[in-house]
């Protein structure tokens, strides 16, 4: 494994499972030092060793709610204290619940909304102000934001916005010399995919072949964060191994 983030810091939101933590011990297997940001104390606990072992030459784990914009603003300034910089952030941090339409309440769309697409953009608006030219910036929304399923109308709202949020930001943060991209993972073995109740009821069946890995997302987070990538700026890279692709 090469050293592309050697020296670089790296933000992870929901990196204590699933794909944020998949792309924390990817990072830190190529250099990085890494800031495990999640709400849940356990997991975060039991996240760091596993980070370490990957590789990161520091660990600092955060608890925090990003849908807390405060919260938000002591993670990036404990971040800059403790590591002196900021490189790269990972809006991974995410909420999903299962609802049809006419029950769902403004309580529970907010609820959602502030932890999907309001704490990608507190993240955001803290990078644009203590980052550096250099600067990375990778979104991770969710095939939901351009195909969706039953039950899931915020959370589907909320992916779609953030692929909006990132062209935003990929146009402000140019004159910064900061990039922002979005990918959209399909299905991905994570709790998440299997603690969907459409999945578990069997009213949506997926083939083994349209499973993914977190590792395989956490790849192309990886590159994307990555000087690799020093020319993409407001991309949407869809991860859900061709499925979407078919009729």
């Amino acid at each position: 494994m090469n050293n592309r983030f050697k020296d670089k810091v790296a933000i992870i939101t929901g990196g204590a499972s699933g794909i944020g933590l998949a792309a924390a011990k990817r990072l830190a297997s190529e250099g990085a030092r890494i800031v495990l940001v999640d709400y849940n104390l356990a997991s975060l606990n039991a996240a760091v060793p596993e980070v370490h072992a990957a590789g990161a030459p520091d660990v600092w784990p955060s608890l925090c709610n990003v849908s807390i914009e405060n919260q938000v603003q002591n993670t990036v300034a404990g971040t800059l204290e403790f590591f002196g910089r900021l490189d790269v952030v990972v809006n991974n941090a995410g909420l999903m619940q299962f609802k049809p339409l006419e029950q769902l309440t403004g309580d529970d769309w907010l609820r959602v909304l502030n932890v999907d697409l309001l704490g990608a953009f507190y993240f955001t608006k803290q990078a644009f102000l203590n980052m550096k030219p250099g600067g990375a910036i990778v979104n991770v929304a969710s095939i939901h934001a351009v195909e969706t399923s039953p039950l899931v109308a915020p959370y589907a709202a909320a992916k779609a916005a953030m692929l909006s949020l990132t062209r935003s930001s990929a146009l402000e943060g140019r004159a910064k010399g900061i990039r922002t991209n979005v990918i959209l993972p399909g299905a991905i073995d994570t709790p998440m995919l299997w603690e969907n109740p459409n999945i578990r009821s069997g009213a949506e069946v997926l083939d083994k072949a349209d499973i993914g890995r977190p590792e395989d997302v956490a790849a192309i987070i990886a590159y994307l964060a990555s000087d690799d990538a020093a020319f993409v700026q407001g991309a949407e890279v869809r991860i859900d191994g061709g499925r979407l692709s078919r009729l």
